[in-house]
């Protein structure tokens, strides 16, 4: 009887494990099964408002990455539907943005579209890995003004590639330094039409983004506020029809943006082997050919994921390892449907979560949305000019430019803004890759240097004719710093004839190398007719004193017999 009481209870309990680990890995169960019929329209409105986000941004971003437009809204309206299942934060919308666009278009310019979505998928794995072995605090090796450098510099390389679609020059720009030089190379050819309509889209713009709505206030202010989060999709649509206009009138005065492909993407696993400049690269080939952009495409991917869900938790806990699946999947299932890489956008989820979203459902109308855009608006995309394109993506980069973080980092730390402006020097003029290659590396070396330096305290204790120098570390110390700290005591041992205590009460951990070199400290110390006393060390610490410099240790807090 026991015997089965015992039984049900543990096929319970394991049944009730199994169903938390279904709704930990699959949050659409969570949130499914409470769903309220009255969050449906707010659901639905936020969806619509980021789908009028998602559709300009999206062909803006496939023109960046040297794509067809068509590309961005592939990626967009897949990552919708899959984050809907798999997504953990209901504000986070993922998508292609413009850093992703930038990394990947080398590439793209090199072997052409299929090297982007074979690069989406290997992306999307990489991801996933590391989310379900739990890698993600790797990401923390990447310090703020590292991200910081790197998002400033990527975002006017992009701005820049943007100059001669402004101006109505023909061609495309790499970085700032290009786009200068094609732009001053090439005066004459600067485009008035096109110059005066991009100049107006951004005066335009700027105004939208700046007016007084609210989405609770009186019907002025939410008029205003819808105008203001769908700012991008009315200047394209004015400036498409404006164009459109034109062209029945047998006028074509803007550069536009030509030809997108026709109807839904073709449904098909990745191409895991290209064929670009008259020959074919199998997998591996075509693996050796994405170089560095290999592993930075995925790390600055979940760095920007991360960063933006962090944000928008909203004092939640956020599930890190079902955020890096979800964005994982979101890329291997792009693949499936031609998509470039895709992350979580800051603009796009600044826009759901103002629109006041309550589940992650909300990406089903922005998915839908893309999706008739994609299938039954293609004939019309061709209209849009490049210069309006260009005005959008200019403007979206100039608001990445975080200025109150660039003040914030010189005021605290100069160090830390040294940093960041040679991470976004490397990026602008060498490429973003290597320019945050060397950003780490340089916060590397500066963290070791500062864990050879510490900090301690001294002080004379005198009891009667005989006194004793106490040592108090005020942090732990680590082995780069063991031959420093060694070092110390002996030279203040040189000045002084008196016995040192270490007082161990701020080391929460010590190594084998601090120890071993302790022992030796000890052994100078004896030849000179000295001693040294470990004293008030915790548990940890302790074990590991006795084991390497037993004639090290002491009484718990110094005791008199120390003063011999």
């Amino acid at each position: 009887m026991f015997s089965n009481t015992r039984d049900a209870l543990r096929e319970k309990m394991a049944r009730c494990d199994i169903n938390r680990y279904a709704k930990r890995r699959l949050p659409i169960l969570s949130w499914l099964t409470t769903y309220k019929l009255p969050w449906l329209p707010q659901d639905a409105l936020a969806g619509f408002t980021v789908g009028l986000t998602a559709i300009p941004q999206g062909i803006a971003y496939g023109v960046v990455a040297g794509l067809s437009p068509e590309y961005g809204l592939y990626a967009s309206f897949m990552a919708s539907f899959v984050y809907i299942v798999f997504g953990s934060c209901k504000s986070i919308t993922i998508g292609p943005t413009a850093i992703m666009a930038t990394m990947v278009q080398p590439l793209v310019v090199a072997y052409g579209p299929d090297i982007a979505v074979l690069l989406t998928f290997l992306k999307g794995c990489m991801i996933a890995l590391l989310g379900l072995f739990h890698l993600g605090f790797l990401l923390s090796f990447i310090s703020l003004p590292v991200i910081t450098g790197f998002t400033a510099a990527a975002s006017i390389n992009i701005a820049a590639s943007q100059f001669k679609s402004l101006l109505g020059i023909p061609g495309r720009s790499e970085d700032l330094v290009d786009a200068l030089d094609a732009i001053f190379s090439n005066l004459e050819k600067i485009r008035y039409q096109d110059t005066l309509l991009g100049v107006v889209t951004i005066a335009v713009l700027v105004l939208f983004k700046h007016l007084p709505g609210r989405r609770t206030g009186n019907w002025i202010q939410k008029i205003a506020w819808v105008v203001t989060l769908a700012r991008n999709a009315i200047v394209v649509v004015v400036g498409t029809a404006l164009a459109y206009i034109f062209f029945v009138n047998e006028q074509t005065p803007f550069v536009l943006t030509g030809t997108l492909g026709e109807g839904l993407p073709p449904f098909g696993p990745p191409p895991f082997s290209i064929i670009a400049n008259n020959r074919t690269y199998d997998f591996i080939e075509t693996t050796t050919a994405m170089g560095t952009t290999l592993f930075f495409v995925p790390v600055v991917s979940a760095i920007e994921h991360m960063a933006i869900a962090k944000a928008f938790a909203m004092g939640k806990s956020l599930d890190a390892t079902q955020e890096m699946l979800a964005l994982g999947l979101c890329n291997m299932f792009g693949s499936f449907v031609r998509s470039m890489p895709v992350t979580g956008s800051f603009t796009r989820t600044a826009v759901n979560h103002s629109s006041g979203v309550k589940t992650t459902f909300g990406g089903l109308f922005t998915g839908c949305l893309v999706l008739l855009a994609s299938s039954l608006l293609t004939s019309t995309f061709r209209f849009i000019p490049k210069a309006t394109l260009a005005a959008v993506i200019i403007c979206a980069m100039y608001y990445m430019l975080d200025f109150k973080t660039y003040a914030l980092l010189w005021r605290a730390r100069k160090v830390d803004f040294f940093l960041m402006l040679i991470t976004f020097l490397f990026c602008v003029f060498l490429k973003l890759e290597w320019g945050i290659l060397i950003g780490i590396v340089l916060n590397l070396v500066i963290l070791l240097y500062f864990s050879t330096r510490f900090t301690v305290q001294t002080e004379v204790e005198q009891t009667g004719d005989k006194a004793l120098i106490r040592v108090t570390p005020e942090e732990t110390i680590a082995f780069p710093a063991a031959e420093d700290f060694r070092a110390r005591i002996m030279k203040l041992s040189e000045n002084n004839s008196s016995n040192v205590v270490l007082d161990c009460k701020n080391l929460k951990r010590i190594d084998v190398t601090v120890a071993k070199n302790l022992k030796l400290l000890s052994n100078d110390l004896q030849l000179r007719g000295r001693a040294i006393n470990c004293v008030n060390c915790r548990d940890n610490v302790e074990v590991v004193l006795k084991a390497i410099a037993p004639d090290t240790q002491s009484g718990p807090s110094g005791d008199q017999n120390l003063y011999h």
